[in-house]
């Protein structure tokens, strides 16, 4: 038996790509259902080799479903989700809502799966950050190894983040500096991203940080150990998809490059592509379209008494939103909502 799924959010980028990786990965699904607002209603969305037309999010009644994944605003989550929850389905939220609510579990299932049994509470599970969710895969094996301190990090984030708008503005930007009189202003962003990087993402906070900065710390907090001190600059960068990062990190305890490096490597969603020679590492075009979290550049730092440096690259659709959502339902599946 299969479960009664439904994407919350199916016609834009990460609710598209949500509906792929279901197929992809062969979720028991005995039913779907794409949802969207009712300006997107009959809009045709592709579910494997089958085609789906999104039905009204506002007259759609969750009673009877077993999973519903939400890829809207948080406003929109606001709204929808309890009513989803009150219904007995189980949301998983993609949105920034419920990430800090200390009933509802923040799960990267590489690194805290045992946190989905606390969907209990609200039955919601909240999906975290996308620069939050590829940097623990990469931390979390080598914080059980040497107990991390302090991560200092800073992030190359690609426009797909801020969704389909933020794509085109990229486009059009960069074809209107080679066309005289077709400049594009920037209206997404601050300033011009073709070309361009633009440090801030969100909005800034009174501490001087952005959001996006802050949910990094939080967020690692949440996942992995509040012990850990975080500190974040993120950037976004002229790259469509594909988020980068490049992390210090000061553990405990000593951890030789080589042994971190066969940690990795054997380390769940990780794959380690590190030589030191021209092109011996993983760039954002090159994690488009894959699961794993890549990790390049592994080498010590010098100038702290127990420190590494790592050069961090995922698909920010996939593992950073859609991908994660699709393994907290297949570890809720496992372990709380079992058929047959």
């Amino acid at each position: 038996m299969g479960y009664k799924v439904a994407v919350v959010g199916a016609t834009g980028n990460v609710g598209r790509e949500m509906l792929n990786i279901l197929a992809e990965r062969q979720f028991p699904v005995d039913e779907i259902a794409a949802l969207a607002s009712r300006r997107s209603l009959g809009t045709e969305v592709s579910f494997g080799d089958r085609t789906l037309k999104t039905q009204d999010l506002d007259t759609f009644d969750f009673t009877g479903w077993d999973i519903a994944l939400f890829a809207i605003g948080s406003d929109a989550t606001k709204e929808y989700a309890p009513k989803a929850a009150k219904a007995g389905c189980v949301v998983i939220d993609n949105s920034s809502l419920y990430r800090y609510d200390p009933d509802v579990p923040l799960v990267v299932p590489e690194v805290n799966a045992d946190a989905v049994m606390g969907y209990s509470r609200k039955n919601i599970i909240a999906n975290p950050n996308c620069s939050t969710a590829q940097m623990v895969v990469a931390l979390k094996p080598l914080h059980d190894r040497a107990r991390i301190k302090r991560v200092v990090v800073s992030t190359y984030q690609s426009v797909s983040g801020s969704g389909k708008e933020a794509m085109d503005e990229l486009w059009n930007q960069t074809k209107g500096i080679f066309v005289p009189g077709q400049e594009v202003a920037p209206s997404v962003y601050p300033k011009q991203i073709a070309f361009n990087v633009i440090p801030q993402i969100d909005v800034f906070l009174d501490s001087g940080e952005t959001k996006e900065e802050w949910k990094m710390v939080a967020e690692t907090k949440k996942i992995m150990d509040p012990a850990i001190k975080v500190t974040a600059t993120c950037v976004r960068v002229p790259v469509f998809v594909g988020h980068s990062e490049a992390v210090n990190i000061e553990f405990e305890d000593f951890l030789d490059e080589d042994e971190a490096r066969d940690i990795l490597r054997e380390a769940p969603g990780v794959m380690v592509i590190d030589k030191r020679e021209p092109g011996g590492y993983v760039t954002p075009i090159e994690c488009v379209g894959d699961y794993a979290t890549f990790v390049s550049r592994i080498r010590q730092d010098s100038t702290i008494e127990n420190g590494l440096n790592l050069w961090v690259v995922s698909d920010n659709l996939r593992k950073g939103a859609a991908l994660n959502a699709v393994q907290i339902a297949e570890v809720l599946g496992q372990r709380a909502l079992k058929k047959g």
